[in-house]
């Protein structure tokens, strides 16, 4: 089978998947009963629905594609030239407090390289789609990141990493601030990268992000026009990198004030 072949029947695949993993994960949502929150570190969630959506996913691409490794947020995995990359829900204490910004993240690596990537928000019925060098769409209409030019007319999302010190944090938050940006931040990564990709944000940044996090969200951000920093570089899958995803009349700024560059 070509690499074409083998892309085109994931990528035909994976949104049917993606729609029965929003119905378990919906199952739950709302549920405080039912979700066995506990914690895995400081602001570190998890509740048995992540547990669950991934197991499902995992059973689904075992018999849709033997012969391809899974890497997720809760059970682990490693590289492998055929690998599909999932959090099953992003922004879990979003979903533990009945907050609705939360998803379901799937990305396919094929020899290392992000080829296909889907975020679902089944709460609020939102999914992006993108096929590296295909586009990317917003429920099946295209998307692009937006046209600001003006720091001073921006909005950017910054991601606060436990892995790194607050202070570094807040630092950055002063300096986007200080050059006239507004800042907010939603708690899920995927969530930050696709509202860049469809132009309702800027930028997102983050000083430390896992693959599991933004693997999907990288493709549909290229894909919809979006500069990044060279986040699949090192021993990415495992051990993550900053990330930076901006339109580009504001990339160079945001690089600058955050201290990511961008890649080439």
């Amino acid at each position: 089978m070509t690499d074409n072949a083998l892309l085109a029947a994931r990528f035909h695949a994976v949104h049917g998947m993606a729609l029965k993993l929003g119905e378990t994960a919906l199952s739950y949502f709302g549920r405080t009963d039912a979700l066995e929150i506990s914690m895995k570190g400081f602001q570190d969630w998890l509740t048995v629905a992540d547990g669950t959506v991934e197991k499902e996913f995992r059973a689904m691409i075992a018999e849709a594609f033997p012969g391809d490794a899974v890497m997720g947020e809760e059970q682990g995995g490693g590289a492998s030239d055929h690998l599909w990359i999932i959090d099953p829900i992003d922004g879990t204490s979003n979903f533990a407090r009945g907050d609705r910004q939360w998803c379901i993240s799937i990305g396919f690596v094929l020899k290392g390289v992000p080829e296909i990537g889907l975020i679902y928000a089944p709460a609020i019925g939102e999914m992006w789609l993108a096929r590296r060098g295909a586009g990317a769409t917003l429920n099946g209409q295209p998307i692009r990141a937006a046209t600001t030019t003006d720091l001073r007319r921006s909005t950017i999302e910054c991601g606060w990493s436990t892995r790194r010190p607050v202070e570094d944090y807040l630092s950055v938050v002063a300096h986007l601030y200080g050059a006239g940006s507004s800042v907010k931040r939603s708690a899920s990564g995927a969530l930050g990268v696709a509202h860049v990709a469809n132009g309702r944000t800027d930028a997102y940044i983050e000083a430390h992000i896992n693959s599991w996090d933004v693997a999907a969200g990288l493709v549909i951000a290229v894909e919809a026009g979006c500069r990044t920093n060279a986040f699949c570089s090192g021993n990415w899958i495992a051990e993550g990198n900053p990330i930076l995803v901006a339109t580009p009349g504001v990339a160079e700024e945001v690089s600058t004030l955050s201290g990511i560059a961008l890649a080439p």
